[in-house]
């Protein structure tokens, strides 16, 4: 998550850095490579192009990459014999690709491994009391801490829906929260993850994050961080590894999201269409895990809402990213700024880490639904923010269906 201080602190997505530059390994191209190069712009369902291409291996064993998608890379400045061999950390600001309809996401296989994705922290985003702003709007008093509670193993029977979003970033690898959600293109066969849009993109300073991936149920069994040192690739993402095809995030969050402060908290909200790393025998995400949320765009006022649920991973002490929780609270308002939707606020102690973790509560037909997504938090913690989901939202959202809705 992002705090609200301008100095060394995160969004409650994620964790308060450790350190600030942890090892990016040097990984070699496995077997296959596939490639995505698309385009259309936020919220334009009309737009369309080819989401995905593969690689094919040729007699003589070496990857062969189609032309065209060859030609598409490089209309982003990428070679893809370079990009797969360390060429993607370079951050130069020239070619850090940040406009919507610029995501590109080539999977490297095998980059995300046990390794690299317990040593993922959140990008540094923070926000302090101090920094918001006031009572414009409509602002509810600070509500009471509420502890989050562990959730049991295994995570995938309690919360099948829930797991972490990895991603590269100019300060290193780095981790968020996400949730499985439903798609109407694809009734019970979605690809769909909802996340927070600092998790994909760094707002108006930046740009797209670099190989993007899912892990639903992430450690599924619990282990400890001792225990975690010698795992295996099963261990930690027992449903597979997910990358990111295509992401959208809101207009807003790409033209005012910032790292302090809370600026484009009530718009930080993304989407991400995912394709398995290897071979999930035809099944979608949906079909993998077993389940998926329905998101609720239209949830009531704040007074109505007798409770909400907001799931994470928290990293920062006393948490150490390993392991899911969940605080239950009745929300509050919280208004960033007067011209802003009012957000989602709510007492719980998780810390960073937790960003971009779904918000659940009773829909309009009583059954669970996604309601919004953990933004921002205080520095010290004691509660998260999280927008609402309105019409801005569902933009991104159906877009990203109808993107994929052919296919």
């Amino acid at each position: 998550m992002r705090s609200t201080r301008p100095s060394s602190t995160t969004s409650r997505g994620g964790s308060a850095r450790r350190r600030n530059s942890p090892v990016l390994a040097a990984v070699a191209l496995a077997s296959a490579l596939a490639l995505t190069a698309t385009g259309c712009e936020s919220g334009d369902a009309a737009a369309g192009g080819e989401a995905s291409a593969s690689a094919t291996a040729s007699d003589d064993g070496k990857l062969r990459i189609p032309d065209d998608i060859r030609d598409r890379l490089r209309e982003h400045g990428i070679d893809i014999d370079k990009w797969k061999n360390g060429a993607w950390k370079n951050w130069d600001r020239d070619d850090w690709l940040r406009e919507a309809h610029e995501y590109v996401n080539p999977i490297i296989e095998g980059l995300w491994n046990p390794d690299r994705m317990r040593e993922a922290e959140e990008p540094d985003q923070g926000v302090d009391d101090s920094d918001l702003s006031g009572d414009q709007g409509v602002t509810d008093p600070t509500p009471e801490p509420v502890e989050a509670r562990a959730v049991p193993p295994s995570y995938h029977a309690a919360v099948p829906t829930a797991g972490k979003v990895f991603f590269d970033s100019p300060k290193g690898s780095a981790v968020c929260s996400a949730t499985v959600v439903k798609d109407p293109a694809h009734p019970g066969k979605s690809n769909l993850v909802w996340t927070a849009g600092h998790c994909v993109h760094a707002g108006k300073k930046g740009g797209w994050y670099r190989n993007i991936a899912f892990v639903p149920s992430y450690n599924d069994d619990g282990k400890s961080v001792a225990e975690l040192e010698n795992a295996t690739r099963e261990d930690v993402a027992p449903y597979g590894v997910w990358w990111g095809d295509w992401a959208q995030t809101s207009d807003q969050w790409i033209e005012q999201g910032g790292s302090t402060g809370g600026d484009g908290a009530p718009y930080d909200f993304a989407v991400i269409h995912v394709t398995p790393e290897k071979g999930s025998g035809g099944k979608s995400l949906e079909e993998t895990v077993g389940s998926a949320l329905p998101v609720d765009f239209d949830a009531p006022a704040v007074p109505k809402v007798d409770s909400v649920t907001a799931i994470g991973y928290p990293a920062a002490p006393p948490y150490d990213g390993q392991k899911l929780y969940r605080c239950q609270d009745r929300p509050g308002r919280l208004s960033v700024t007067a011209s802003d939707p009012t957000m989602y606020r709510i007492g719980c102690s998780m810390t960073g880490g937790s960003s971009g973790g779904g918000w659940v509560a009773a829909g309009a037909d009583g059954e669970p639904a996604l309601v919004s997504n953990t933004s921002i938090g205080p520095v010290t913690s004691g509660w998260l923010a999280g927008p609402r989901l309105g019409e801005a939202a569902k933009g991104v959202y159906d877009s990203v269906s109808e993107k994929f809705a052919g296919r």
